[in-house]
């Protein structure tokens, strides 16, 4: 039920112009995680439109953000069985939950990003960046 609430979610929100421009058909990935323009840039977002980062701590499949670390950069967290676009994944965190990942590498929301087009979590601390395809 959660999975066909969020994809409505998404339909509504492209239809009403969050997309920035760039048609639907037009990204890659699928309505849970993608990558398109937006304002001016291309890069990697969670289903409600907000920017994805990395961590340079992490390991292709391992996320080593947990703790306080996932209170400020929330991990992009999908259900399990989700089927994502080419070159995502989902990864298990030690919790057992499963989270989206980018040519392996975990997905972070960033606690300081208040809405679509925020980009405020790129350069933090020198480790964390906004994934880009």
């Amino acid at each position: 039920m959660q999975v066909l609430k969020n994809v409505s979610l998404t339909a509504w929100a492209f239809g009403v112009g969050l997309s920035g421009g760039a048609a639907y058909a037009d990204n890659h990935g699928n309505a849970f995680v993608h990558s398109r323009p937006f304002k001016g840039q291309v890069y990697v977002m969670y289903q409600d439109h907000m920017a994805l980062y990395t961590y340079d701590k992490d390991e292709p499949g391992i996320s080593n953000c947990s703790g306080t670390c996932a209170l400020v950069w929330k991990p992009a967290i999908l259900d399990t069985g989700v089927e994502l676009g080419e070159s995502y994944s989902l990864i298990e965190r030690d919790d057992g939950r499963m989270q989206a990942a980018f040519r392996g590498m975990p997905l972070y929301l960033y606690a300081g990003d208040r809405k679509p087009g925020d980009i405020t979590g790129d350069g933090v601390d020198g480790v964390w960046r906004l994934a880009r395809p």
